[in-house]
């Protein structure tokens, strides 16, 4: 009776190696077969970066702000929060009190996270500021005079 039941466990478990084996000989045999059938005519204009049909200036490396991931970061942070709120709220009168209690000490220390966030001036834009400031800082007596009511000179 032991005997079989271990030739059961060990039958399970033969499928799914089967199915990891089939998986990556299927994609073996693909990509064999791209090699083999695909044309190879390498060109200068083949070998060029392509820019949605401009030709590429200068470097192709550009320095991208450590803000974008600051806010991409806090973003997942967020994402993460919402999933774990969404199943709590289902469950919620099954839970109790003490639930209560533990998803606001959750949330709690993402609202600390974010004041510091803010307080660090991660959330802050450099484009809104400016905006705001240029609107402060017109000079007395003078008056802006919007884009769209100028006349191009």
């Amino acid at each position: 009776m032991l005997a079989r039941a271990v030739e059961t466990y060990f039958e399970s478990y033969g499928v799914v190696l089967a199915v990891a084996v089939g998986g990556v000989l299927l994609v073996a045999v693909a990509l064999v077969a791209a090699r083999v059938v695909a044309p190879r005519r390498p060109i200068a204009a083949k070998l060029t970066t392509y820019e949605c049909g401009i030709d590429p200036v200068g470097e192709g490396w550009s320095q991208t702000q450590v803000r974008y991931f600051l806010y991409a970061f806090l973003f997942v942070i967020f994402d993460v929060e919402s999933v774990f709120l969404f199943p709590w709220a289902v469950v919620f009168e099954r839970l109790g009190y003490a639930a209560v209690v533990e998803m606001a000490i959750f949330i709690g220390i993402l609202a600390v996270g974010l004041l510091y966030a803010y307080r660090k001036g991660v959330l802050h834009w450099e484009g809104v500021e400016t905006a705001r400031r240029a609107r402060i800082a017109t000079p007395p007596g003078l008056t802006r005079v919007p884009l769209r009511e100028r006349t191009p000179t």
